[in-house]
């Protein structure tokens, strides 16, 4: 399971970069109709600030667009971190494996290229969009005209029910995360990524040309592709199907080292300093024993060892945190989350020649154990 904070800010980063002009081109003409409304019909003449300046009182102002556009995001935010918190739960009660999680993530990143497909202008694309009935959109449009105080924060709550293909990308994450807490973080992290856009651009689409809000599109639609892209790249490797990380970058670690006592201190046949943890070692019994140090990061991220042994790998976490706690190993199922300080143990069994691969849960960290008969 994802950390919630990993979450969080991959759901903000999101947001920030590609979800704000996206949903903005979905969501914009709501929040702008609102705040329009709330505006225009309430800017005072001067003979009426007159008499009002006469009774002891302030002359009215005009409405600032920002408290609108602040209760629409209110609104918002709670809709999306609610929705997201059940998400996480059904996510739980289903406990998809790595690989079904890296399928969700793959999904997740096709309906992405679809959404940047159809905002660029690919036609073909736009005809496979899934969009909201069109009776809802006139239904949406005609409560976004009304007066009252509440109505973009109401506006702004049922935009959950009207979501732009990113925020779709969102709620397949919010299920894998396994976790309501994780899945509220995620989904609130998106919204309040897109905050410091969307009301720009929804203003934008609202008052600008034709021409210049299809560049907008455009432009968000490159992103929305950028970011499909990197999603498929870490389902890739969360499914333990591929690596993209460059071999001569990662550290690794040769074995078995033979070490008496098995406790995994003091110096091996690699020449280990006293204290240190020997990555691939022997104990005294013959079990083959693989130490994965866990910080934020995994070190090392290679490994070498004997295969036909029995094997254990161990997590030593050592100030652990992010998405490095969330250990996978797709192959076998296998999910644990790491102590933050201390070891967790995984029995690989027997293992056969060949390359075993290990990551985080969201596929950002990756790397392999390399099992061979002749050491």
């Amino acid at each position: 399971m994802p950390s919630s904070i990993a979450l969080l800010i991959t759901g903000a980063g999101t947001g920030l970069l590609a979800g704000g002009a996206s949903c903005a081109a979905v969501q914009g003409g709501l929040l702008a109709g609102a705040v329009t409304r709330r505006r225009t019909p309430e800017t005072p003449t001067k003979s009426a600030a007159k008499p009002a300046a006469k009774a002891g009182g302030s002359a009215p102002r005009a409405d600032t667009p920002l408290a609108p556009v602040g209760a629409f995001l209110v609104g918002k935010l709670l809709s999306h971190t609610v929705f997201g918190a059940l998400l996480g739960v059904f996510g739980k009660a289903l406990q998809p494996s790595p690989r079904t999680q890296a399928v969700l993530m793959l999904v997740a990143a096709a309906f992405m290229v679809l959404f940047a497909l159809d905002l660029i202008g690919v036609k073909a694309a736009g005809r496979l969009v899934p969009r909201p009935p069109a009776s809802f959109g006139r239904l949406m449009r005609r409560s976004a005209r009304t007066d009252t105080v509440a109505t973009p924060a109401l506006v702004g709550f049922a935009t959950v029910l009207v979501p732009c293909g990113v925020t779709l990308s969102m709620e397949l994450l919010a299920i894998t995360s396994g976790s309501a807490v994780a899945g509220a973080a995620v989904m609130a992290g998106f919204v309040l990524g897109t905050a410091p856009l969307f009301a720009v651009l929804g203003y934008l689409f609202r008052r600008s040309s034709r021409a210049l809000s299809g560049k907008l599109a455009g432009l968000t639609g490159v992103v929305v592709l950028a970011v499909a892209g990197w999603t498929m790249m870490s389902a890739l490797q969360a499914g333990g199907w591929v690596t993209f990380d460059a071999p001569q970058r990662q550290a690794a670690a040769t074995g078995p080292f033979i070490v008496e006592g098995g406790d995994g201190s003091g110096s091996g046949g690699g020449g280990a300093e006293p204290g240190s943890v020997t990555p691939v070692r022997t104990d005294v019994s013959g079990r083959q024993i693989v130490t994965l140090t866990v910080t934020d990061f995994y070190t090392p991220t290679q490994f070498t060892a004997k295969a036909g042994v029995p094997t254990t790998l161990v997590l030593h976490g050592k100030d652990s945190g992010g998405c490095a706690r969330a250990f996978t190993i797709p192959e076998l199922d296998v999910q644990e989350i790491v102590k933050r300080d201390g070891d967790t143990e995984i029995d690989l069994g027997t293992r056969k020649p060949g390359t075993l691969r290990f990551s985080c849960a969201m596929g950002m960290q990756t790397g392999a154990i390399e099992f061979k008969k002749d050491l």
